[in-house]
């Protein structure tokens, strides 16, 4: 269920988010934000709620996500890879927020349910199995799995966003997919 969860959230193709953030920078076209909201919210939400781990901030990042690339959308080269882009922003904004804080907080069933509330093809169980789950995992394994999966992004592109070499990239992603496949065997 975690890696079909990509094709859903991230929304439209390159080229629209493009376009959309190319008219946000030429004349600051409300219209274009909108769509580009509508296309990648549930991903920048999901990776935010993913690195917070409390829903509240997950959503202030989310908005705040926008906000800023609202106003620095004319430094967006296009084309160019939307949704990296919009999660540096993201990424930015959550890792602010944790040293603002000075640690995260473990996120509640009801945080989970909220995420996926409007998503019928998702129970209860669902949710707490993705839950225990992605507990599993380290926090840079949980990034790199939700990056991969909420936003489809490529492991290339999550290695420069992460700043990590892709073959480290590559070998947490699979020892955590693993990890996955093992505690969802043993919880069978």
């Amino acid at each position: 269920m975690l890696l079909t969860l990509g094709a859903t959230l991230s929304g439209g193709g390159a080229e629209y988010l493009d376009s959309c953030l190319a008219r946000i920078a030429a004349n600051g076209d409300t219209e274009a934000l909108s769509g580009l909201y509508e296309r990648t919210h549930a991903a920048i939400y999901g990776y935010a709620l993913s690195l917070l781990k409390n829903a509240q901030d997950a959503e202030d990042v989310m908005q705040d996500t926008f906000v800023r690339a609202y106003h620095s959308a004319q430094q967006y080269r296009e084309p160019g890879k939307p949704m990296a882009w919009l999660m540096t922003i993201a990424r930015n904004e959550a890792l602010g927020r944790i040293r603002a804080r000075g640690r995260t907080v473990t996120m509640s069933p009801e945080d989970w349910q909220e995420q996926f509330a409007d998503r019928p093809d998702v129970s209860q169980e669902d949710l707490l199995t993705l839950r225990a789950l992605l507990d599993t995992l380290s926090d840079e394994e949980r990034e790199i799995v939700t990056l991969h999966a909420l936003t489809g992004l490529k492991h290339r592109e999550i290695a420069a966003l992460l700043e990590l070499a892709l073959p480290t990239v590559l070998s947490k992603y699979n020892r955590a997919i693993k990890k996955l496949g093992k505690s969802l065997k043993e919880a069978e």
